[in-house]
């Protein structure tokens, strides 16, 4: 079940510890995706705090925003960017997406397999999608105080093995979230140390959420007939329907 806009605005905007976590997972997509002008970048859920970096260099922004969860104008003071839409029914056309950011899109959804499948038609040739869910073994996904401690938190196999039967192909994996979703003075200024801490020598169990990147799976095109020309076909019915020559007469047959 999605969460409410206002509950996720709130923690996000609004407290100490959601501009901690914000930051942190933000920091963490501009890692691995740097910005790059001319591209179309989206984002599905509640991906819009991870697109800021994005919007002065990019060719257009989508901030793609459930029913279920409501929505919300984004940015403030700029021109609205934001659109809700149905999970299995995305306003976007087939392959107009180069990068695809999910964020309490996946995990909190009734029809993942329908989310998935949108995220796979919107992405075009060469896009990558980056999903980011609750770790199910870190400390974040505990906490009912914070977005991430709703829904399904997966594993990192688990996430893996449900983006591959979807048709995509998971290249690169990281984690973020290494500080204690704590509002104490003392973790919330030492937020960045954990996690350029964890991120350097964390392992896998340290970190509140996951991130796996993967690109869109794209078969070649089969043709119809044979699959390979025979240069030297065989003949069977070559010379049906004509005349058959009469053989030459041989010396002494029939002769004087």
């Amino acid at each position: 079940m999605h969460l409410d806009v206002l509950d996720l605005r709130n923690f996000y905007y609004r407290t100490q510890l959601g501009r901690v976590a914000q930051r942190a997972i933000r920091d963490q997509v501009v890692n691995m995706w740097p910005v790059q002008a001319g591209q179309t970048v989206a984002g599905f859920g509640f991906a819009v705090p991870l697109l800021r970096p994005y919007m002065t260099e990019a060719r257009r922004v989508i901030g793609l925003m459930p029913g279920p969860q409501g929505v919300m104008p984004w940015p403030a003071g700029l021109e609205n960017v934001s659109v809700l839409c149905e999970e299995e029914h995305w306003p976007i056309s087939t392959g107009f997406i180069d990068r695809l950011v999910m964020l309490h899109g996946l995990e909190t959804s009734e029809h993942p397999s329908e989310v998935l499948q949108e995220a796979h038609r919107v992405l075009g040739p060469g896009g990558k999608a980056l999903f980011i869910v609750p770790n199910r073994s870190g400390l974040w996904a505990r906490r009912d105080g914070t977005p991430f401690g709703f829904g399904r938190p997966y594993s990192m196999s688990q996430l893996e093995t449900q983006i591959k039967r979807h048709g995509f192909t998971p290249e690169r994996t990281c984690a973020a979230l290494f500080a204690p979703p704590a509002q104490s003075r003392f973790w919330l200024r030492t937020a960045d140390f954990w996690e350029s801490f964890g991120r350097r020598f964390g392992p896998w169990l340290a970190g509140g959420v996951l991130m796996v990147e993967a690109s869109k799976q794209v078969y070649a095109p089969t043709r119809g007939g044979l699959g390979a020309v025979v240069r030297r076909p065989l003949r069977v019915l070559e010379g049906v329907g004509k005349g058959v020559p009469e053989p030459a007469m041989t010396r002494g047959e029939g002769g004087i």
